[in-house]
């Protein structure tokens, strides 16, 4: 019976415009509509996702057309009988309250408003929401195909929602052509009523013998009685587009979503309660202090909800605490540690915290994109945080878990150093500037324009931090790039320069032996910003050797030109060679295996070497240039190792790393 259900409903409502109803069956079809229509409204109200009425654009039709139906069987009652039953007579003569012309002027309000505020507007946001939800079909589809590829949801979820996705695309479509059948039906509702009207009164008066006044009486009460027997269920059909077209996304129904949402703050509720007493002073003062009290009362009720909720979440949170304490499975997370950490004393704060004027955060995003820009390297989140352990002004700086370094600072003073030009001394206290150990002086705020105008290089609490905190992940630089770090990069060279990765990776060299190479060039401080050069050249040197230091000596080689601009600023620069037979007695200290090669050398000659490097080091300390040690490709890489437990910060080059343009000459010569 279900399948023969909606068709037979339709075939009775075609012959019904042809077929005469007498006014006892007309009385029942009009309540019918009206109760029809007030039940759609009200599943509109309760609905919480417009799917759930998925049928709607249907009904729309079908109702439009049952409506039309009463309308001209109404119709045809009315101009041939004078009479359309108790229902028709009963609304008219009610809202008219015995007088036509007051009825016909509530009947042409409610006209007007059902056609040009909710039909019209209903009709604009019904096209509107079907243009967004097709513009947003394929964003949508991505997203699904997104979550499905990284395992966030099941195939089957996917078709779930996909399915979804087409069926509120076909239903907002739907009701964009289905809301023109609701304004076009208040168009046609204002033809009939005038036809009532005009044709009635002309049949009264010609046909049944009325005098004009008797018919325009008549007909008038009976045309507002069938236009508003029409006109309510029609507004209540437009309420209900209007409802279902400009339902947002919820997950609860109309009703507690607008409670939730409009009686939510005490402020407002006080606000207003004390606007409605100012208007009491020059306005009726009965209506508005009465609402005034009920605005504060339901104020006073929100605050102390909100109260009630505070305490609750507190003793839930509490709870919560307690019970991620108690439970074992917890303890994995306490195995995470942060690859870069920063502990400071509460004095310390203000500088963090952004609602104090503070801005150490945007410093270390900086930090961060001048690393990229400088080294070329991925530096891991930087843990911000502060420890009541340490003194109010001091900080330290971990690296994986284990400090590397600290720092103190006071917070209304300025680091003052002097870069070896000034005479005059300042007035402050003593210290170490904490990045580069040099010497400096904490002075006032009142003597930084001296020290400056002096010549004293000037840096506030915040920079100092910040150029400590740089400092020391350059020199962690090779332990902060692992393989996930070094597996970005080689993604994101893969999308302009897929045929280089493609030879590399993973046919010649695993993600661990690129690692490696990198963190051997981070560690000497080499940029790998320029990653293609890198992977050319081990893709060229990789199919002769698996050396890892061999490969990072070739990489160096390549990377040339931006090693010599790095540690040479001039054209033309002092540097420290080697002698041949000291580089000859390396080469034949040399032990290889199969894991690298490492030297062997007596502890006399280590410190024979030693000590001549010093000297000559020391030299060119005095005259105030930067030490460079100049030696053979072969040995270079060996000859650092040697000497970086001594002099961690040694730049150590080779003949094939020197721009072609730069000329050097040797002022000093290590030897044995």
């Amino acid at each position: 019976m279900g399948n023969y259900a909606v068709p037979a409903i339709l075939v009775v409502i075609i012959l019904a415009f042809i077929i005469p109803i007498p006014h006892t069956i007309l009385d029942f079809l009009i309540v019918i509509n009206i109760a029809i229509t007030l039940i759609l409204m009200l599943n509109t109200v309760y609905m919480k996702n417009a799917l759930d009425l998925s049928s709607f654009p249907s009904l729309l039709v079908v109702t439009t057309l049952y409506r039309l139906a009463l309308n001209i069987t109404a119709t045809r009652l009315i101009l041939s009988s004078g009479d359309a039953g108790e229902i028709i007579r009963g609304f008219g003569s009610f809202v008219a309250g015995g007088s036509p012309v007051i009825g016909f002027i509530m009947f042409i309000i409610i006209m007007i408003v059902n056609f040009v505020v909710i039909t019209k507007g209903s009709e604009r946001v019904a096209e509107v929401a079907a243009r967004f939800t097709l513009d947003a079909m394929p964003g949508k589809q991505m997203a699904i195909d997104a979550d499905l590829n990284s395992g966030i949801i099941t195939e089957t979820e996917a078709k779930n929602r996909r399915r979804i996705i087409q069926r509120e695309a076909d239903f907002y479509g739907a009701m964009d052509g289905a809301s023109k059948y609701v304004k076009n039906d208040a168009i046609v509702g204002i033809l009939i009523t005038i036809v009532n009207i005009v044709g009635g009164f002309v049949i009264g008066m010609v046909m049944m013998g009325m005098e004009a006044g008797k018919a325009l009486e008549t007909f008038t009460i009976l045309t507002i009685g069938d236009g508003l027997v029409s006109q309510i269920p029609a507004v209540m059909i437009s309420a209900a587009t209007s409802f279902i077209v400009t339902r947002a996304g919820s997950d609860s129904e109309m009703s507690q979503d607008i409670l939730k949402q409009m009686f939510v703050n005490k402020n407002v509720m006080y606000i207003a309660a004390a606007t409605c007493v100012i208007l009491s002073l020059f306005l009726p003062k009965v209506p508005f202090l009465l609402i005034a009290a009920v605005l504060a009362f339901v104020g006073f009720r929100l605050g102390r909800r909100e109260n009630a909720v505070m305490k609750q979440e507190e003793v839930m949170v509490q709870e919560s605490e307690v019970e991620d304490i108690r439970k074992p499975e917890n303890v994995v997370a306490l195995l995470q540690v942060d690859p870069i950490e920063l502990e400071f004393g509460y004095g310390i704060i203000p500088l963090a915290d952004v609602n104090q004027g503070g801005d150490l955060l945007d410093r270390v995003v900086m930090i961060r994109r001048q690393l990229a820009l400088e080294m070329g390297m991925i530096v891991p989140i930087i843990r911000l945080r502060d420890n009541i352990q340490l003194s109010p002004n001091e900080y330290i700086i971990k690296i994986k878990g284990v400090e590397v370094s600290k720092g103190e600072i006071i917070l209304d003073h300025f680091m003052a150093m002097n870069p070896g030009m000034v005479e005059q001394e300042l007035d402050g206290i003593k210290t170490t500037e904490p990045a580069f150990g040099l010497p400096a002086i904490w002075i006032s705020e009142g003597q930084r324009d001296r020290a400056e105008m002096y010549g004293y290089t000037v840096v506030d609490p915040p920079s100092i931090i910040a150029t400590h905190l740089t400092e020391i992940i350059k020199k962690y630089a090779h332990e902060l790039t692992g393989r996930q770090e070094v597996q970005k990069l080689i993604d994101n060279v893969r999308q302009n320069y897929p045929a280089i990765v493609e030879e590399l990776v993973p046919k010649q060299m695993a993600v661990g032996e690129i690692q490696k190479v990198l963190a051997n060039l981070l560690k000497e401080g080499v940029s790998i910003r320029d990653m293609v050069t890198v992977l050319e050249t081990l893709a060229d040197y990789s199919p002769v050797t698996h050396d890892t230091d061999m490969l990072t000596e070739y990489v160096r080689q390549a990377l040339g030109r931006a090693i010599s601009k790095k540690f040479i600023n001039d054209t033309k620069s002092n540097v420290i060679t080697l002698d041949p037979k000291l580089e000859q007695i390396i080469m034949d200290s040399l032990q290889r295996t199969e894991h690298g090669s490492y030297i062997n050398l007596e502890p006399s000659i280590t410190n024979t070497i030693i000590n001549s490097l010093s000297k000559q080091v020391q030299r060119l300390v005095q005259l105030g240039q930067q030490p460079i040690i100049l030696a053979s490709p072969v040995v270079r890489l060996y000859f650092k190792r040697l000497t970086e437990q001594f002099m961690p910060g040694l730049i150590v080059l080779s003949y094939n790393e020197l721009d072609p343009n730069i000329e050097v000459q040797s002022v000093g010569m290590v030897n044995v």
